[in-house]
């Protein structure tokens, strides 16, 4: 395959890029392999590319850098929330994916179910969690098994799946140390897919397999056990409607140039709707990338298609 420069231009034409990483969220280490991989691509591609570490306040990371643009590679709070992207529209220094209210919302779990369940679109059934009174009405309303979830954390951190009422409290106990809301879904039993999104574009559905009770950080980072099927397995016509699904999905939370979608066909052939991440990861074990060559497009061309986003 040609290089990203033989394909999409000059790469001089994106001037200085910093290559924020890191940052103080729980998913740091995973954001500064992903971010050591995303400046190493720039820097084959041939981009004027500096990494930076963001360990505090990006607004002091990025003092005294003279930059054209910013590729965000921040994963969790501080970086994919829009507390990042507030700085960067207040400096005047464009930046790759969405903005301030989609960041926003797209991390607050909770918050993007509201938006799917406003628009008409299937997500599981949940229950607020704000402390150990709530538990015995949860129990009534979703039943067991549940999944509990920190609303503001990624790469599953702080999730744990309770079969009955004493998990339940250990869950709401390991959740609540996360410093946000707190929520039980209902379990949902089938299939478990994601769908990246490129320029309001559906990359190839990739089915996730792990035998961990559920995709979780060890699943996903570092596992050897967790199968990823792509392509997902699905007749082209279901695996265009979850593509279809997902890009509207995309669109009712306002996510501009690339996100993935995680989400469940469930034993009845229903979508479901689980998350929206508009950071994903770029490590060896993740997914975008994966669905990327899946499509034919290698990971220096898909970093420049990102890289391209902060163009718009």
């Amino acid at each position: 395959m040609d290089t990203p420069a033989h394909r999409y231009g000059n790469p001089e034409k994106f001037g200085r890029v910093a290559v924020l990483m890191g940052g103080s969220a729980a998913e740091r280490a995973v954001s500064l392999r992903s971010g050591a991989a995303v400046f190493a691509a720039l820097q084959e591609a041939g981009v004027d590319a500096v990494a930076v570490d963001v360990t505090a306040s990006p607004i002091d990371a990025l003092a005294g850098l003279q930059v054209d643009r910013v590729f965000n590679i921040i994963h969790g709070r501080g970086g994919e929330d829009g507390v990042l992207q507030a700085v960067l529209e207040v400096l005047g220094i464009p930046y790759t994916g969405s903005g301030v209210l989609a960041s926003a919302l797209a991390m607050d779990k909770l918050r993007t179910k509201l938006c799917w369940q406003g628009y008409g679109l299937v997500t599981p059934r949940w229950q607020l969690l704000q402390s150990v009174a709530d538990i015995d009405g949860c129990i009534e309303k979703l039943g067991f098994p549940v999944i509990v979830k920190p609303a503001q954390e990624g790469s599953s951190i702080g999730m744990s799946k309770a079969h009955n009422r004493e998990e339940l409290v250990g869950a709401l106990q390991t959740a609540s140390a996360f410093n946000c809301d707190v929520y039980a879904e209902q379990w949902v039993t089938g299939q478990e897919y994601t769908v990246g999104i490129l320029n309001d574009e559906a990359l190839p559905v990739i089915r996730l397999e792990t035998p961990h009770s559920f995709y979780d950080y060890e699943a996903k980072y570092h596992a050897n056990t967790t199968q990823y099927h792509c392509p997902c397995g699905l007749p082209v016509d279901q695996e265009q409607a979850l593509q279809q699904v997902s890009v509207t999905a995309s669109k009712v939370v306002g996510i501009k140039g690339w996100a993935r979608v995680d989400v469940f066909i469930d034993g009845d052939g229903q979508y479901q709707l689980i998350e929206i991440n508009t950071v994903p990861g770029m490590t060896d074990h993740s997914l975008v990338p994966m669905a990327a060559r899946q499509a034919g497009m290698d990971f220096k061309a898909l970093v420049w298609q990102v890289l391209e986003t902060s163009l718009a």
